[in-house]
């Protein structure tokens, strides 16, 4: 369970602009940008809706394609 929980937050600490993620609420968006305040802004397709998320909220990386 630990190894789970440290993996889990080393992928959030990880993410970077343009890495698609999918959220716990299972929305798939590209990173757009990271805030400070532990926020993310996603660019939902198909019309480009941008969300802005939690850093907790992101339950898995699909892939680390940069723009």
């Amino acid at each position: 369970m630990q190894r789970q929980k440290k993996k889990t937050a080393q992928m959030l600490t990880g993410l970077q602009n343009g890495n698609i993620v999918i959220t716990s609420g299972g929305i798939v968006g590209s990173i757009v940008s990271i805030g400070d305040d532990d926020t993310l802004i996603l660019r939902v397709k198909p019309d480009n809706v941008k969300l802005q998320v939690a850093r907790s909220a992101v339950a898995s990386l699909v892939s680390q394609e940069a723009k």
